[in-house]
């Protein structure tokens, strides 16, 4: 299985469950693992052939600054939905982190595996 790895991808966006979560824009951190066969474009030496992971970083992008979601569980889901249906992957391993969240805490999130059968 090749795999294809994105990681600290930073976005501002407003997520939370607590009313000023709701006005003041945070840092979301994504890490991703996609799985995808490479020999094709390994072979052709072509973009054209080869799983576009600035298009798959874009869209992640546009999904957490254009909607709006209260739990970090349902921003990944829709992440991994959207990516698995829109892009030659058939499995990812998503890490979605809400820096500082917690008090006294560095970091909180969650890491979700889905497979293309499983959407």
């Amino acid at each position: 299985m090749d795999k294809i790895f994105l990681k600290k991808l930073e976005v501002e966006t407003v997520i939370g469950i607590w009313e000023w979560e709701k006005r003041l824009p945070q840092k979301v951190v994504f890490d991703l693992e996609l799985s995808t066969d490479i020999r094709v474009a390994a072979a052709s030496d072509s973009i054209d052939d080869a799983l576009d992971y600035k298009a798959v970083t874009k869209r992640i992008k546009t999904i957490a600054t254009e909607e709006q979601f209260e739990l970090i569980e349902t921003l990944a889901e829709t992440v991994a939905q959207i990516i698995l249906d829109e892009f030659d992957v058939s499995w990812l391993k998503l890490k979605v982190s809400k820096p500082f969240a917690i008090r006294d805490s560095e970091n909180v999130g969650l890491i979700i595996e889905r497979t293309k059968q499983e959407v």
